[in-house]
């Protein structure tokens, strides 16, 4: 299993990416947009992130937060597979105020080891991904018993500060991913020298200036991708030299080419 299996599941539900996956692939540190909610159906893994360094196997439950920067390594060497739903954030604001939740919604616990919250994914999985007439009456209900179940290990807000001059800064990247940005630019912007730019920059995202200006434009590629606009259109679009180099970065994020997902959204 060279790289593995990447298969993207329609939904009926706006907001939701169901993905089967299996790879023996090592991810690269990268962040998503959405809320990662799956289970780990065979092999195991560990994971670093902002909320520290995990094991997952067989039947644990797995989460990611929006911008949380994490990375994914094999513990067997034939790999594993997974489900996984990946939630727009307003997908989850709107069940979560549903819920009572107040503040920001985060998921606390990157790992959970509980057979009834992997038996919610389960229904929660087979109800956003059925084509029968009452499924997305059986979605709703289920997100929310899902969440409900997580509640007491994700539901408030932590969201980690960041500085206001760093916000400067971070600005600079996040208002035009595409354009470059050089490391003098970030310091002028925050008032910070190059040296403690980096080093704050880091420690508030996880991410240094550039490996961010990366994961951002590899955001605004998958947005334009999944627009229905041509590979090579995006990859200029997006700031990367060709199509060549965005397959590159894109693969060693996600595990699937920007095609495939293409093929898979359109």
């Amino acid at each position: 299993m060279a790289r593995g299996r990447f298969t993207i599941i329609r939904s009926h539900a706006p907001g939701v990416l169901p993905v089967l996956a299996e790879s023996a692939q090592a991810f690269a540190r990268h962040t998503h947009e959405q809320f990662g909610i799956g289970v780990i159906d065979r092999g195991a893994q560990t994971s670093r992130s902002g909320r520290g360094q995990v094991e997952a196997a067989r039947g644990d439950v797995i989460t990611v937060n929006p911008g949380e920067v994490h990375d994914g390594t094999p513990i067997e060497q034939a790999g594993r597979s997974w489900r996984m739903l990946y939630l727009d954030v307003a997908c989850v604001a709107e069940a979560a105020r549903t819920l009572g939740a107040a503040g920001t919604y985060e998921f606390e616990r990157p790992v959970v080891g509980d057979v009834r919250m992997a038996a919610a994914f389960g229904r929660l999985f087979a109800a956003m991904t059925s084509d029968d007439p009452v499924a997305p009456l059986a979605s709703e209900g289920r997100l929310l018993e899902l969440l409900a179940a997580l509640r007491d290990g994700g539901r408030r807000t932590r969201t980690p500060g960041v500085p206001h001059a760093l916000a400067r800064a971070k600005a600079l990247i996040d208002d035009d991913p595409a354009s470059p940005v050089t490391l003098a630019a970030l310091s002028q912007a925050s008032g910070l020298d190059r040296f403690r730019l980096l080093r704050a920059f880091a420690q508030a995202t996880g991410l240094t200036p550039h490996a961010y200006l990366v994961q951002r434009r590899i955001d605004l590629a998958r947005r334009l991708i999944a627009g229905g606009q041509p590979l090579s259109e995006v990859a200029l679009a997006s700031g990367f030299a060709d199509q060549s180099h965005m397959t590159r970065v894109f693969v060693r994020k996600y595990g699937i080419s920007p095609g495939a997902y293409a093929t898979a959204t359109a």
